[in-house]
C-alpha cells in the first residue's frame, strides 16, 4: 500500500506543494505514479478561489469514496485550501475520507500516511479522520523539495524548469478573495535558503526558475531592508540571475503596489528576466477598485504597464479581472473593458464573481445577476481572443528564443516557450531539451506557436 496519485486543481502554487508533497513520500518509499486507478492511496490538493472549484472537488471525493467500499484499504486524503478553508466540516459530505490537512502542514502528510499504513498492516481500525489545519510556525520553508524526474527516453525528461516558493500568505485583504483565510499571515523564506534551492536546481539541469508567492512581490520586506532604493524582491531577483546555469526568470503571482522603479527598471538590467508580467487588474474602475480593496487606481495600473513597455517596448502581459462584482454597473464594467482594451493583454483569466462565504463582499448587497455576469466576461474574452491572435500572428516569420522543455503531448514532436511564455511546437532532437534555440514561426494560433530550428548545427 504505497502507491501515491496526487491530483492537483488550482493555481501554480498548489502544483508547486503538490511537487513537494510527492519528492517527500519518494523519500519516505512511497512510489508516485500518473493513472490513478494504479493508486493505494490519493490525495486531492484542493483549490478555494471560487466555490465552483471547491464543489469540483467535493463531487471528485464523493465519487472516490466508492472505491473505498469496493476496497477498504484504499485511501483518500484532502490537502490545501478548500481542506483549510473548511477542515473537519468537510466530513458531513464525505465522512469517508482518511486524512484532511490544511496549507501549512503538507510537510506532515508523510508521517499521517506512515501512521494510516501501519493501522492497516497491524489490521487496526483507523478510526477518526485524521484532520489538521493548524497553524505551524515556519511553514513557508518546508515546500523546498523537488519530485526527481522518472528515468525514461535519454534526455527527454530532464527536468528544465522549476517553481520555487519564496513566499506565502497575504495580507492584503481584498474584500473578495478568500486566500488570506486559507494561506494564513505573509511569511518568506530566507533568502540564502532560496538561492541555495535555485543553485541545486541548476546543478541539476534546471535553466529556468518562476519564483512563486501569493503576493510575490512583497517578499522579504519585514525581514530585509531596502539597499540603494532596491527592494527585497529585486535583490532576491539578483542574487538569481547571477546563479550560473540559470538561463531565465519569472514569477507569480504580483500585485501592482509591488512595482515600483526598482522593479520596473530590473527588466532593463537584469537580461534572465523574461518579458513576460502577469499584472493582476481585477477592475477598471476606481469605485469597483475601492469596493473590491485594492489600493490603486486605473491611472496607477496603467502607469505601471506603460513603464514597463518603455523598458521593454515587446513586453507580454496577462492579468486577473473580476466581472460582475456586487454594485459593478454598466458604466464601472465600460471603464474595466476600456482599460482592458488599452493595456492589449496576450493572455487573461477572466472571472464571473463568486461568492466566498467569510469575505467581505459576500454580505455585500446589489449582487449583479449571473446572465450579465456571463454577457460581460464574453465581451472580454473575445477582446482577448483577437489581441492574443493579433500577437502571435505578428511573430510569423520571425525568429524568437525558445527553451525546448521536452515531448509535446502527443509525443511525436517537442515543446517549449518563449521568453513571452508562448507555447511554441517544433522538431527537434531529444538532446536539446534544455537548451536554449532559435525557432522560425511559420504559424500561429491564438495561443500556440509553430515553427522549424534554424540555426546551423541545431536543427532537427
Amino acid at each position: 500500500m504505497n502507491r501515491v496519485h496526487i491530483k492537483t486543481y488550482g493555481c501554480q502554487m498548489n502544483e508547486r506543494d503538490s511537487e513537494a508533497v510527492a519528492a517527500m513520500l519518494r523519500a519516505r518509499g512511497y512510489r508516485i505514479v500518473s493513472d490513478e486507478s494504479d493508486c493505494d492511496i490519493l490525495l486531492l490538493n484542493t483549490c478555494s478561489v471560487r466555490d465552483a472549484a471547491e464543489q469540483k472537488a467535493i463531487g471528485k471525493a464523493g465519487y472516490l469514496q466508492q472505491r473505498k467500499k469496493k476496497q477498504p484499504d484504499f485511501v483518500l486524503g484532502i490537502l490545501g485550501c478548500m481542506a483549510q478553508n473548511r477542515g473537519a466540516s468537510l466530513l458531513e459530505q464525505l465522512p469517508d475520507v482518511d486524512l484532511i490537512v490544511g496549507t501549512q502542514k503538507f510537510h506532515q502528510v508523510p508521517g499521517y500516511l506512515d501512521n494510516l499504513r501501519a493501522a492497516r498492516d497491524a489490521g487496526v481500525p483507523i478510526g477518526e479522520t485524521i484532520v489538521d489545519i493548524g497553524e505551524e510556525a515556519g511553514s513557508q520553508n518546508t515546500i523546498k523539495d523537488h519530485l526527481e524526474p522518472e528515468s525514461g527516453e535519454v534526455g527527454v525528461d530532464r527536468q528544465v524548469n522549476a517553481f520555487v516558493s519564496i513566499q506565502q500568505g497575504c495580507n492584503m485583504d481584498c474584500s473578495f478573495c478568500i486566500v488570506p483565510k486559507t494561506r494564513g499571515d505573509e511569511r518568506s523564506r530566507p533568502m540564502d535558503e532560496i538561492v541555495a534551492e535555485c543553485r541545486a536546481l541548476a546543478a541539476r539541469g534546471v535553466r529556468e526558475i518562476t519564483l512563486l508567492g501569493q503576493i510575490v512581490t512583497s517578499y522579504g520586506r519585514r525581514d530585509y531592508t531596502h539597499t540603494g532604493g532596491v527592494s527585497p524582491f529585486v535583490q532576491l531577483l539578483e542574487q538569481v540571475h547571477a546563479i550560473e546555469g540559470i538561463e531565465r526568470i519569472r514569477f507569480t503571482s504580483p500585485h501592482p503596489r509591488g512595482f515600483k522603479d526598482d522593479l520596473v527598471a530590473a527588466y532593463g538590467r537584469l537580461s534572465k528576466l523574461c518579458g513576460y508580467v502577469h499584472l493582476p487588474m481585477q477592475s477598471g474602475s476606481d469605485r469597483i477598485l475601492r469596493a473590491m480593496n485594492r489600493p490603486y487606481t486605473r491611472e496607477r495600473y496603467k502607469e505601471i504597464v506603460d513603464a514597463l513597455r518603455a523598458v521593454q517596448p515587446d513586453m507580454y502581459f496577462s492579468t486577473d479581472v473580476i466581472v460582475g462584482f456586487p454594485g459593478e454597473t454598466e458604466e464601472d464594467f465600460a471603464q474595466t473593458r476600456e482599460l482592458f482594451e488599452a493595456c492589449n493583454y496576450d493572455m487573461a483569466y477572466i472571472f464571473k464573481y463568486s461568492i466566498r462565504t467569510g469575505t467581505p463582499a459576500a454580505v455585500l448587497g446589489d449582487q449583479v445577476p449571473d446572465e450579465v455576469k456571463e454577457a460581460r466576461n464574453q465581451i472580454l474574452l473575445e477582446i482577448l481572443q483577437k489581441n492574443s491572435l493579433r500577437r502571435t500572428a505578428g511573430l510569423v516569420g520571425t525568429v524568437e528564443e525558445v527553451l525546448v522543455e521536452g515531448r509535446d503531448k502527443n509525443g511525436g514532436r517537442f515543446t517549449g516557450r518563449t521568453r513571452g511564455n508562448r507555447v511554441c511546437v517544433f522538431d527537434a532532437e531529444p538532446r536539446l531539451v534544455g537548451s536554449l534555440v532559435p525557432l522560425r514561426i511559420e504559424r500561429a494560433s491564438v495561443s500556440t506557436l509553430y515553427g522549424q530550428l534554424v540555426l546551423a548545427g541545431v536543427e532537427s
